[in-house]
């Protein structure tokens, strides 16, 4: 699957990723959980990648990630794609 292909409410089976940027975690439910948006692209453009808790440490800019069994969909205007509680993250480089 590529950038160009996703959409609000889309299944992710498998999507490969380089890192280019990443924000600043921020604390929600009261600090209870954490999230962090990166931006990953690939030859088609350029998505934001929610990442949660543990993931949050096991990605850094320039880094190769693939998303499999993940969902994207659109927040406060902007496609956002995350494993989700049911996919899975791999770091690959």
């Amino acid at each position: 699957m590529k950038v160009n292909e996703l959409g609000d409410k889309t299944k992710v089976t498998d999507i490969t990723l380089k890192i280019v940027d990443k924000e600043e975690p921020r604390d929600v439910r009261g600090g209870e959980l954490q999230v962090c948006n990166f931006t990953g692209e690939d030859d088609t453009g350029k998505v934001i990648i929610a990442l949660w808790n543990d993931d949050i440490g096991k990605v850094s800019v320039g880094s190769s990630i693939k998303i499999s069994n993940g969902w994207c969909s659109e927040y406060n205007g902007t496609l956002q794609l995350s494993p989700g509680k049911f996919g899975s993250m791999e770091v690959l480089s």
